[in-house]
C-alpha cells in the first residue's frame, strides 16, 4: 500500500527543488566523508592560504559530490526516502528528526 501511495504523491515545487536536493547534499557528504575530512583538515592547517594550498582536495571533493548530485538513481532514492518520511509525518505528526532523537542510545 505504501508503494502505491509513494507513486501517487504529488510533490510541491519546493520539495523537488529544495528539500530533496538538500537531502541529496547531506547524503553525498556522508558518502564522500573521507574527501570532506581531507578538505577540512587541509583548510585548518593552511589558514588564509587554503585557497591556494587546498585546490587538489577541493577538486576531489567537488568531483565526488557532483557525481552524486547528477545521478538520477541517487535522486530517486532520496525522493523515495523523502516520501516515506513525509508519509510517516502525516501518520504520526512527529517530524523525522524528532523520531530519530527519541530512540534509545543503548540496548
Amino acid at each position: 500500500m505504501e508503494a502505491a501511495n509513494a507513486e501517487e504523491i504529488q510533490l510541491r515545487h519546493v520539495e523537488t527543488d529544495v528539500l530533496i536536493p538538500k537531502m541529496m547534499r547531506e547524503k553525498a557528504k556522508e558518502i564522500c566523508a573521507e574527501k570532506v575530512e581531507a578538505f577540512n583538515h587541509c583548510c585548518k592547517e593552511s589558514g588564509f592560504l587554503m585557497v591556494l594550498k587546498c585546490r587538489e582536495e577541493n577538486a576531489a571533493l567537488k568531483e565526488c559530490l557532483t557525481i552524486h548530485y547528477k545521478d538520477p538513481k541517487f535522486f530517486e532514492e532520496c525522493k523515495q526516502e523523502y516520501i516515506r518520511e513525509k508519509l510517516e509525518f502525516e501518520q504520526t505528526g512527529i517530524p523525522a528528526k524528532n523520531r530519530k532523537q527519541k530512540l534509545p542510545t543503548s540496548m
